[in-house]
């Protein structure tokens, strides 16, 4: 089975919920997805609630995976650059596979879907993202397409004594 994609779902408290379920889930389960485990929702809801405020002014989308039963499964936000020399590329940012879902090829499938995306934005010609190091990420992200392009040595701190790498990631769409 696969995922079901859709750009700009309309947002509704289902939605909301979901996504904070989501959230927590992956953070929980050891995800570098802006917060350190444990988590809960409430303490995600405010970070929610920002993106949907960027998603009614237009400055990001959102890319949803439902999965077989409907369940939300996986998102990521396609945030625009608003600096005016860099609005050729765009952030991936929050890049989400429901734990239960992973292994199945189903971020390869989210991040396929979201440069596929990116690709229909007028004047859009590459996407970055960021990933936490220490935990492979940019080997899946470099498996995907993407290139270490920065890297800041001990720019995230996850506990005192644990600093983890900040690495930038690069997709050229052309």
């Amino acid at each position: 089975m696969s995922l079901t994609f859709t750009l700009d779902p309309a947002v509704t408290p289902t939605l909301r919920d979901g996504l904070l379920d989501l959230w927590a889930d992956v953070t929980n389960a050891g995800g570098a997805v802006g917060f350190v485990p444990p988590v809960t929702r409430e303490e995600i809801r405010p970070e929610v609630v920002r993106y949907l405020a960027q998603l009614a002014e237009g400055r990001t989308r959102l890319l949803v995976g439902h999965d077989e039963s409907g369940q939300l499964a996986a998102t990521v936000f396609l945030t625009f650059n608003t600096h005016r020399l860099m609005t050729h590329w765009l952030w991936l940012y929050t890049v989400m596979v429901h734990p239960r879902h992973q292994g199945r090829g189903y971020g390869r499938d989210l991040l396929a879907a979201a440069a596929d995306a990116a690709r229909t934005f007028d004047g859009i010609e590459a996407v970055r993202l960021t990933c936490r190091g220490g935990l492979g990420l940019e080997d899946f992200y470099g498996s995907c397409g993407y290139k270490e392009v920065g890297r800041v040595p001990g720019a995230i701190r996850v506990a005192p004594g644990d600093e983890r790498d900040d690495i930038t990631m690069l997709l050229p769409l052309r």
